[in-house]
């Protein structure tokens, strides 16, 4: 008979006691047995969030052995996937083998189905037995190993009209375009920080339907040529280039484009640090500033834009929201020109 495991996988928390699987150090991945509340999945892919990925690929000077090694040094030493230095995970996809006896009349799974999580690889029991390959151009590892989703778990089916990858690369970031669904209203100026990546490019998506022909979408990117791609998609209103580790050169470049007014919201999906101030600076009193990026510092953003005098809403990426698959895929299927840039990028 089965043992009957905490709702949240308290009972694989190994060090230290008392928190749960996310903040633990390390937790109890061995997959022999499983508790009757918990679902067993053969992981064939992670998707390592981008502000992790990119930290360890500089780490290991880019190399995709090394990138292997390190990642495989945290799952044996944690039992998780969560890198010490980000604190961040990732998601993965793979293939249920087992489901708990206590949620078998519960959840619409069966053993066979192909399935993403959609709780962080942070919290999530792993073991990988063999990394296939590394895919650092798109934070993508291909691994022979299993996973235990706990009865909270989150995850979505893999659907039959998107391929397994194109449908991972919209997931892995299914929180952004839901969150951007929520708060951008019509009429809204609405600035994104991190555009040209996965996570912008759906929160631009999806940030053009919202603010209808009176409000602008501004997408700060790194490149011209990626200034140039969102324009010819038709993912924004302008484009500028500038670094969002340098807070005056957004401010001034993204009042210009705005005919000097600030913005109702920002949304900042860049993967390295210091980039606060860029999502803050920007947006009027009253204002809304969305950190989707796990490599923000709340202690940056917040202390700030209190020294900066900015009255403004901080709001800290969830990468939860009801129906936030939905949206994410829906985005895939209603603009064929993203989707086709996704499968060539991604897939």
């Amino acid at each position: 008979m089965q043992k009957k495991g905490n709702k949240y996988g308290t009972h694989r928390v190994i060090e230290p006691k008392g928190v749960l699987t996310q903040a633990a150090y390390r937790i109890d991945n061995n997959m022999a047995e499983i508790y009757s509340n918990e679902i067993l999945v053969d992981v064939t892919a992670l998707n390592i969030d981008s502000a992790s990925f990119t930290q360890i690929s500089e780490a290991c000077g880019g190399d995709e052995k090394k990138i292997g090694e390190m990642i495989m040094s945290i799952v044996a030493e944690r039992g998780k996937q969560q890198n010490p230095v980000t604190g961040s995970g990732g998601m993965f996809i793979g293939i249920v083998n087992t489901i708990g006896d206590d949620l078998k009349d519960e959840i619409d799974l069966k053993p066979g189905d192909k399935i993403a999580s959609l709780v962080s690889l942070s919290l999530t029991p792993l073991r990988i037995d063999k990394i296939l390959a590394v895919h650092k151009d798109i934070d993508r590892v291909d691994i022979v190993g299993q996973a235990i989703l706990f009865e909270s778990g989150l995850y979505a089916r893999l659907p039959d009209d998107l391929s397994e990858k194109l449908a991972l690369a919209a997931l892995d970031v299914a929180g952004a375009p839901a969150q951007t669904a929520k708060l951008v209203q019509v009429n809204n100026d609405v600035l994104v920080l991190g555009a040209a990546g996965k996570s912008g490019m759906l929160v631009c998506t999806e940030a053009m339907k919202r603010v209808g022909p009176l409000g602008h979408v501004v997408a700060v990117v790194l490149t011209q040529e990626d200034a140039n791609l969102l324009k010819s998609m038709k993912l924004c209103t302008h484009a500028i280039v500038a670094s969002a580790t340098e807070p005056i050169e957004v401010l001034e470049k993204a009042l210009e484009v705005n005919h000097g007014h600030e913005y109702d919201i920002s949304i900042c999906c860049v993967n390295i640090e210091n980039c606060e101030m860029s999502c803050i600076l920007p947006v009027k009193d009253g204002g809304t500033c969305y950190f989707f990026s796990m490599a923000t510092s709340f202690t940056k953003a917040t202390l700030g834009a209190e020294g900066c005098g900015k009255d403004v809403d901080i709001m800290m990426g969830n990468g939860y929201t009801s129906g936030h698959a939905e949206i994410a895929l829906s985005e895939l299927r209603a603009n064929p020109v993203l989707r086709s840039y996704f499968e060539s990028k991604y897939m």
